[in-house]
């Protein structure tokens, strides 16, 4: 019986392992997909900010319809 509660604690041991191992790394992944939802939110912003640009620039310049509003010429 004592080798088959030593295979136990060894299969308990490599399976604790392993879960650490896998938390670690749910949390750097979790970790990065923050950063990373930040990074999209910033870049949206400046996306918003510089089509608001051109169509501001757009307007100044006589432009009708904003060319980011426009259909293209083959619709």
């Amino acid at each position: 019986m004592a080798r088959s509660t030593q295979g136990m604690d060894d299969k308990i041991i490599a399976l604790e392992e392993r879960i650490a191992h896998l938390s670690t790394m749910l949390d750097e992944m979790s970790d990065e997909m923050a950063r990373q939802g930040r990074e999209i939110d910033v870049l949206t912003r400046r996306v918003a900010m510089l089509m608001q640009r051109e169509a501001e620039r757009e307007a100044d310049h006589g432009g009708t319809i904003p060319l980011a509003d426009q259909k293209p010429p083959h619709w």
